[in-house]
């Protein structure tokens, strides 16, 4: 859908190119701009998860305080069509490279920086990680043990949140650019993807003074909770609807819970004990069987590699392939069965950018 889409990314680690492999995944051009020591991430962590987030792109390596790579950049640049960059507020703007610059350029560039607070807020020049957006937000709060102790998460969801906003800023600012000509300037923050999926709770705490979201989606009751299995396991059970609840309850010869589908997850209700016994007299490969037989809204809670075999199965309308070249995901609805993912780039594997392409001159000459 993005094909003839070109993609300039100044970006590290992992909301910048996350965001541009989705672009790629839907057919953008993606160029990589790396310093000549490379994107940092590749240092960072393990070499897989960059792998993982740059595929399908180009790199190319410039000191962008080099005149002659500056020129260079300069001729990527009228060429494009979005730039994104994620660098604290101020970078950009040293090096040259500010929308204003770049704009002087290109007239109709998409421009999206990506940064924690927004180019402007008073926390414009914090540092700050993952971790510290999701505890600013009340996104930790909302994930808490039994003692009330947040806990800390696995997966880093500001920075893919964010991925996933500045990709639908993007499309919609290359859709308003097709009607009327204009490019665009995406100013992103991070804590603004928290904060949009923390909306029902801050309306519901405004109205109701209750801080923890829709109460009977937090595992108040017994008919959306989780349940530990025999073999140390667990089980989603989001039966919320009547009908689940009685498919559920006939399901397991327990007709007298019926009564109990909105019941509290509390020791001191009787169903909540009986299920919590029931569902621990059964292994997670049990209770897959049954989910699969009865429907309910039951589901395993699966580990990583657990998923990406459940997902590779046929059965599902996505279908998940990984090796260590490529990983293909295709949907059954789509035109193209496959779309496949190649390799990342190595640093600097696209280099040689003439400042001298004519193309990128007469391009420039026409902004």
């Amino acid at each position: 859908m993005l094909e003839g889409v070109k993609v300039i990314d100044f970006s590290h680690y992992l909301p910048g190119p996350f965001a541009s492999l989705r672009l790629a995944d839907l057919g953008a051009e993606v160029v990589k701009i790396e310093p000549k020591t490379g994107d940092m991430m590749r240092k960072l962590a393990d070499d897989c998860i960059f792998e993982a987030n740059n595929k399908n792109k180009r790199s190319i390596a410039l000191d962008l305080k080099n005149a002659q790579d500056f020129q260079a950049v300069q001729q990527l640049i009228c060429q494009a069509d979005v730039v994104i960059e994620s660098f604290r507020p101020g970078v950009m703007k040293r090096l040259g490279l500010s929308y204003e610059d770049v704009y002087a350029l290109n007239p109709s560039i998409v421009y999206c920086s990506i940064s924690g607070y927004g180019q402007h807020s008073r926390y414009a020049s914090l540092g700050s990680h993952d971790l510290n957006y999701m505890a600013i937000t009340g996104v930790l709060a909302q994930l808490k043990d039994q003692s009330g102790r947040p806990v800390h998460p696995a997966i880093t969801l500001a920075d893919l949140i964010g991925s996933i906003h500045a990709v639908e800023q993007i499309v919609a600012a290359l859709y308003a650019r097709e009607r009327t000509g204009k490019g665009r300037y995406i100013d992103l923050s991070l804590v603004d993807g928290l904060l949009s999926i923390m909306t029902n709770h801050i309306v519901l705490e405004h109205h109701t003074g209750q801080k923890n979201g829709i109460s009977v989606l937090a595992g108040t009751i017994v008919s959306y909770h989780l349940y530990e299995t025999k073999d140390g396991r667990y089980v989603s059970l989001a039966a919320l609807e009547p009908h689940f609840w009685r498919n559920f309850c006939l399901a397991a010869g327990k007709p007298e819970w019926l009564d109990g589908h909105m019941s509290a997850a509390r020791e001191d209700n009787p169903v909540f004990q009986e299920l919590t016994h029931w569902f621990r007299s059964k292994t997670l490969q049990q209770w897959i069987e049954f989910s699969e037989r009865v429907d309910c809204c039951l589901a395993p809670v699966l580990e990583t590699d657990e998923a990406k075999t459940w997902f590779a199965s046929d059965m599902y309308r996505k279908m998940i392939h990984i090796d260590n070249d490529r990983i293909e995901v295709a949907t059954r609805y789509d035109e193209h069965f496959f779309t496949r993912r190649t390799r990342a780039p190595k640093l600097n594997e696209h280099g040689g950018v003439s400042a001298n392409d004519e193309r990128s001159i007469k391009y420039c000459d026409n902004a």
